[in-house]
């Protein structure tokens, strides 16, 4: 299948997890890839380029005008204009679960950092981009914990709202640029970096029973959803969130 064939595509936090999924699977696609984290991502282009794709590695922090404007400057030397942004930089993994009172302001602050200001800051970096190729797809990852209304992770659960927030509002301002803006609502994934979380057995018993689908939610569950949103099929589709979440929220 090659539905991308000879789109760039720019993911964020892409060194392992879903970040890595997502990138292999558009350069399986036909996309030529750029694989963006603040740590080393080379492991996941070599593998992309083992299979027959196209691929770069970036390290880039999505806080860092500087390191972004590099990284937009990188891709297009490359490849050409990016066409495709996916937003999937985000702190989750670190963080433990707690009362509200008891999270701290540099945390609160962190969080809103990276998994809001960093999705505004690569989204700003990329649409000038996504301009100059006269057409552009920016995917955000959100989470199905917003509409859940989890609790004991507030910073994290409000991040992910701004980034819904986000999404709406920006795709009524880029609509005139030909240039799509959706969002994921994405249920608990058993992606890498979560199986050794300590509160994730807990939350993976409970959100198995409350799915329609009894199962836990694979890497791959997301992988149709970013690929139909990236590819010419979602053209018409702005400002809009879909929920994966095997049914555990049915809104």
């Amino acid at each position: 299948m090659t539905k991308l064939n000879g789109k760039v595509a720019l993911i964020t936090g892409a060194a392992q997890g879903l970040g890595a999924v997502y990138a292999k699977a558009m350069a399986a696609e036909g996309a030529r890839v750029v694989v963006s984290d603040v740590v080393d991502c080379q492991p996941v282009a070599d593998a992309i380029t083992a299979a027959g794709g196209e691929a770069i590695a970036q390290i880039c922090d999505v806080t860092d005008n500087d390191a972004l404007t590099q990284s937009v400057v990188g891709a297009e030397a490359a490849f050409g204009p990016i066409e495709i942004l996916v937003n999937n930089a985000g702190l989750f993994v670190a963080l433990r679960r707690q009362p509200f009172e008891d999270i701290d302001e540099d945390e609160w602050d962190r969080v809103m950092r990276v998994n809001v200001r960093g999705t505004f800051q690569a989204t700003k970096a990329v649409v000038p981009s996504m301009r100059r190729a006269g057409r552009g797809k920016v995917i955000n990852i959100s989470s199905g914990t917003v509409l859940a209304g989890v609790p004991f992770f507030l910073h994290y659960v409000t991040s992910k709202g701004a980034v819904m927030a986000m999404t709406r509002s920006l795709s009524r301002e880029l609509g005139g640029d030909n240039i799509c803006v959706n969002s994921i609502a994405a249920g608990l994934t058993e992606s890498e970096g979560l199986q050794d979380h300590p509160d994730y057995e807990q939350a993976r018993e409970m959100n198995r029973n409350m799915r329609a689908f009894q199962r836990d939610m694979l890497p791959d569950d997301l992988v149709g959803t970013v690929l139909f949103l990236a590819s010419p099929d979602s053209d018409f589709l702005t400002g809009q969130m879909i929920n994966v979440d095997g049914g555990r929220s049915n809104y």
